[in-house]
């Protein structure tokens, strides 16, 4: 077995092995469904289609994922096993890659649990289920995202709880960049162009296209630029932190 699928299994299986993943996917699935069919009106729009249901998935994650994300690298070092992670026959790239893959597929288990909403419109009426896998792809490269900047952030303190509240403003920032007031605001001040620069750096930007069924190759380019930039600065943090 390849390193990098042995860390991948082992991370997995500890999120399982702990009441903290079900009471994680419970409270996820609770927040969905009361922001889509009361906070979002899904009922009261009249229309087929599940935009109430992501509409909210930046805000939940924004809290929910620096949750998950907290604990990669914190626990590590504060318990002193990061050293013993380390000194394994495993590059520092496949440890930071197999714990991240395994957090994001712990996210995508969680997403996926949220398919009964999808038969729940399916049902009601004839969505454009096209544009529902769109709005999925979209939500795991964002959740994939918001994991990206908590692992990196997490490997820069042994204090959980500090990782925590730096992954979520730093989330905030990236996310009120495309908000339209924000948006507004810089527009009244700067042109077009530094505009359209700071919306484009946002995450509420490029999943609101892909939740609307726009799959452009550029808004999937972008969270996986964004994965990629954030996991190598992780690496080199950890290799920093090992040199010490």
């Amino acid at each position: 077995m390849s390193p990098l699928r042995a860390i991948f299994r082992r991370e997995l299986a500890s999120y399982f092995a702990t009441p903290v993943a079900y009471v994680f996917i419970v409270i996820f699935l609770i927040l969905a469904g009361v922001f889509t069919f009361y906070l979002g009106g899904f009922y009261e729009r009249g229309q087929a289609d599940l935009l109430p249901f992501f509409n909210f998935h930046p805000w939940l994650y924004l809290f929910l994922v620096p949750a998950v994300s907290m604990r990669m690298w914190s626990e590590e070092r504060k318990s002193g096993t990061i050293e013993l992670l380390l000194t394994l026959p495993v590059t520092t790239w496949q440890a930071v890659l197999g714990k991240f893959l395994a957090a994001w597929a712990f996210l995508g288990i969680a997403l996926a649990l949220t398919f009964p909403i999808w038969l729940t419109v399916n049902y009601l009426g004839d969505p454009d289920n096209g544009v529902i896998l769109a709005g999925y792809l979209g939500s795991v490269l964002m959740a994939g995202a918001f994991l990206a900047i908590g692992a990196c952030l997490s490997a820069t303190t042994r204090n959980q709880v500090i990782a925590f509240i730096l992954t979520v403003v730093v989330c905030f920032v990236m996310l009120l960049a495309g908000f339209p007031l924000v948006l507004e605001f810089i527009g009244a001040l700067f042109p077009q162009g530094a505009v359209d620069a700071i919306a484009s750096l946002s995450f509420l930007t490029h999943f609101t296209a892909i939740a609307k069924g726009v799959l452009d190759l550029r808004d999937v380019l972008f969270f996986l630029l964004v994965i990629a930039c954030w996991l190598i600065a992780c690496a080199l943090v950890i290799e920093l932190k090992k040199a010490d």
